[in-house]
């Protein structure tokens, strides 16, 4: 059964071409992923599709009126029922929301459904997260327009990880962030260009050298470039042993360019 991922947006136009493209267009080929692009505009009732209104109290910008969203969130419900999460997430593209990350997309995996509503303008009617999102999640600490680029950011992350989707099982296992730690380099041929040569123990054909340079150079990458990954990384004595050398200024068996 394929993970049914519903988009609520005023321009479901922008999806076009990130649905048919690359990963996920073979996610939904494959029957591992079904995307659904409902626009909440179709759902006002004025003359003038009005979805946003002034704050209530005053201030600058709109906001974006709770029954549009409601009347198009009872229309999907009507159609394929309602789940309880973990089953089901209604999710809130929202700053104010927790971040998203590698575990958070392994966690929206192992759903059946997938509702991202996307805000635009000063945000939504606070009603709407109380009413009928099960959760908030931001993206990063910065401003977007709209939610969508956030919406699809979440799919592709999440897409990729099905059944199915990664003609590699391995792939997925040894991406960034995956167990804590950024990536280790990663060359292909030419052994040698412009200079630049691909680092001997690679090319020894020695799996198990080959291992601990991998797990050492992503160690040392993680430490130099996002040292905060390391409070939650998961790590053996050894990776603690390389990270004090680290500290001390050994970088013995590190190739650095």
């Amino acid at each position: 059964m394929p993970l049914h991922v519903v988009v609520m947006t005023l321009f479901p136009g922008m999806f076009t071409g990130v649905l048919s493209e690359s990963m996920l267009k073979r996610a939904q080929e494959a029957g591992a992923l079904r995307v659904e692009l409902v626009d909440f505009r179709e759902y006002a009732t004025d003359r003038h599709r009005t979805v946003d209104d002034a704050p209530y109290g005053g201030g600058a910008g709109m906001l974006l009126k709770p029954d549009p969203i409601f009347a198009a969130m009872d229309d999907l419900r009507a159609r394929v029922g309602q789940g309880s999460p973990p089953e089901e997430r209604v999710i809130l593209l929202s700053p104010s929301g927790r971040r998203f990350t590698q575990a958070v997309a392994e966690e929206y995996a192992k759903s059946q459904r997938l509702i991202l509503l996307c805000g635009h303008y000063e945000g939504f009617d606070d009603r709407v997260r109380q009413g009928l999102a099960t959760e908030e999640l931001s993206l990063g600490d910065f401003v977007l327009t709209g939610g969508e680029i956030a919406a699809m950011a979440v799919i592709d992350a999440v897409a990729r990880l099905l059944p199915g989707v990664l003609g590699n099982v391995a792939s997925a296992e040894d991406e960034s962030h995956t167990s804590g730690l950024l990536e280790y380099p990663q060359f292909t041929r030419p052994a040698e260009f412009r200079g630049m040569r691909v680092p001997a123990t690679l090319l020894s054909g020695h799996h198990q050298n080959i291992e601990i340079w991998r797990r050492k150079h992503a160690l040392y990458r993680t430490w130099k470039y996002r040292p905060d990954l390391l409070r939650n990384a998961r790590l053996s004595e050894r990776d603690r042993e390389w990270l004090q050398g680290f500290a001390a200024g050994d970088f013995s068996g590190i190739d650095v360019w």
